[in-house]
């Protein structure tokens, strides 16, 4: 009997890698985006403890947008992190 090895896929370039982290979180950030805000009224805003934020609707959508898309790709460049193979 021949010992069984594990077969690890071939590494992708780094270019991939990061598309492979971008894409889905940026299309995923969108689909909160309409979540969030077909809930709260943009302009119901309000800063922790203190008045309502005074940015425009545009304004608001584009940075809870970004926000959004930042924190899904950290999440997802972490898992894809985490599960490359040990190199060492």
């Amino acid at each position: 009997m021949s010992p069984h090895r594990a077969v690890e896929p071939p590494s992708r370039p780094l270019r991939a890698r990061v598309l492979l982290i971008l894409w889905p979180s940026f299309v995923m950030a969108g689909v909160l985006e309409m979540l969030v805000f077909a809930v709260i009224d943009p302009t119901a805003v309000h800063w922790p403890g203190a008045d309502a934020v005074e940015w425009s609707r545009s304004t608001l959508y584009s940075v809870a947008f970004l926000v959004f898309w930042a924190v899904i790709a950290l999440s997802t460049a972490v898992t894809e992190y985490l599960t490359r193979p040990d190199t060492h």
